[in-house]
């Protein structure tokens, strides 16, 4: 049985990452090796994963820990991004299990966009694929700091170290021509859970630590941007109530950056200063606020403030503009063309746009540029170029993750069609 949620418990670290890789790559085995080595399941969970495991003539299945949906678990796939919430003594985590199939690319992409570390599974059989490259680039892309490969199935290659580093080289070689700063490799099975909790007694050639090591303790710290102060407003507080009609605040998620009251800020888009008066949080005033606390600010100025607007630090303003250069990852059926008109959501704004130019999109694989190209089909990935109806307050996605990402819209069906990065203003 899961051990009970204490005080201590809210306010550990949390962990998000992500999970991908091939089809069959045994990335729903993996995680519930994880969570059932790590005696983080309770009882009843394990009951019905045996129940169901021996309805199928099967020993312990753990991958139905991860097919959250009735559908999959009867067919045996997972088609959908799953998350699972789980603790250690050490942290939280919360883990997002994307499928394996190239024509889910756009599941993957909505599972990495909040990680912190993206666990990439390869068959130890199988080596590198294509799915491989194609996981590696959108996580370098959507710029999740940290990389874990797991060499999966190594029981079936009689637990061979040759072929652990030949893929690791061909990988490194790959990622080479990537922005990836922080990346490790661990040889494992999970059927067997060798070195998933427990180190590993059929590879005592390899000297490093186990996933649960590694997820415990790797620094996350240094991953939100604390430098850059953004609030977009997401609503207006205004009590009708007469016994608080001097109260007017600002609630919204704090995207980056420390505010702190007594701080001079600049609203935009009117450009007007003035000063925090007072942060209130769970569970009452605060000294400081920082991603990713949802707060209500109280200014020092009655200003004409309203959702989409942004609250920033004097002297650090993001970019305000309507003409903007995009990486994006298309997700619909329907291809994307020069001169479509989309809905842009970015932070709390919502405005329209009109794709200006089809730059190139890529070859996954090679990192080819495919200079030519006129349309974006589902699952490609491509610089574009978009001119908004009304100016956006960003920053580079490079440089935080948060005011530099956008999603797009279609007007007519409503589903969301793109997952964009904002590239920086002189690339």
């Amino acid at each position: 049985m899961s051990p009970p949620i204490t005080k201590g418990y809210l306010n550990m670290e949390l962990l998000r990452f992500t999970t991908a890789g091939s089809v069959d790559d045994g990335k729903s085995t993996l995680i519930g090796r994880l969570l059932y080595d790590s005696k983080t399941l309770f009882e009843d969970q394990i009951e019905t994963v045996e129940k169901v495991s021996k309805s199928r003539g099967e020993d312990l299945n753990l991958a139905l820990l991860m097919d959250g949906l009735k559908a999959e678990r009867e067919q045996g796939i997972t088609i959908d991004v799953a998350y699972r919430y789980f603790a250690t003594p050490l942290r939280k985590f919360i883990i997002a299990d994307t499928p394996g199939h190239v024509q889910y690319t756009r599941n993957m992409v909505t599972g990495a966009s909040t990680a912190n570390l993206a666990l990439i599974l390869v068959d130890a059989r199988n080596g590198v694929v294509e799915q491989t490259h194609r996981h590696l680039f959108i996580s370098s892309l959507l710029k999740i700091p940290h990389f874990v490969v797991c060499v999966n199935k190594m029981d079936l290659v009689d637990w061979d170290e040759d072929t652990f580093y030949k893929i690791k080289e061909e990988i490194d070689d790959f990622i080479s021509k990537l922005d990836i700063q922080d990346i490790h490799y661990i040889p494992i099975s999970a059927l067997l859970g060798d070195n998933v909790v427990d180190e590993s007694e059929n590879m005592t050639w390899y000297e490093g630590p186990t996933l649960k090591y590694l997820l415990d303790t790797i620094h996350i710290g240094s991953d939100e941007n604390l430098i850059d102060c953004r609030f977009p407003v997401q609503y207006v507080v205004r009590p009708r109530d007469d016994k608080y009609h001097d109260y007017r605040g600002y609630a919204g998620k704090i995207e980056s950056g420390i505010f702190k009251p007594g701080d001079s800020v600049k609203v935009l888009p009117s450009g007007f200063s003035t000063k925090i008066i007072k942060i209130e949080g769970s569970p009452g005033e605060l000294e400081e606020a920082f991603p990713p606390m949802s707060v209500v600010m109280h200014l020092e100025d009655d200003l004409d403030l309203s959702r989409g607007d942004m609250i920033v630090r004097e002297g650090n303003i993001p970019h305000v503009k309507q003409d903007l250069d995009l990486m994006v990852c298309w997700m619909n059926q329907k291809q994307l063309k020069e001169g479509e008109k989309y809905i842009v959501r970015h932070t709390t704004q919502e405005t329209k746009c009109i794709v200006k130019e089809i730059q190139y999109k890529l070859n996954i694989s090679t990192l080819h540029r495919i200079e030519d190209a006129e349309s974006l089909d589902l699952n490609d990935i491509g610089r574009i170029h978009i001119r908004t109806a009304t100016p956006l307050f960003f920053d580079s996605y490079r440089k935080n993750r948060a005011t530099g990402s956008l999603i797009l819209i279609d007007p007519n069906t409503n589903e969301t069609v793109a997952a964009g990065m904002i590239r920086d203003i002189s690339a």
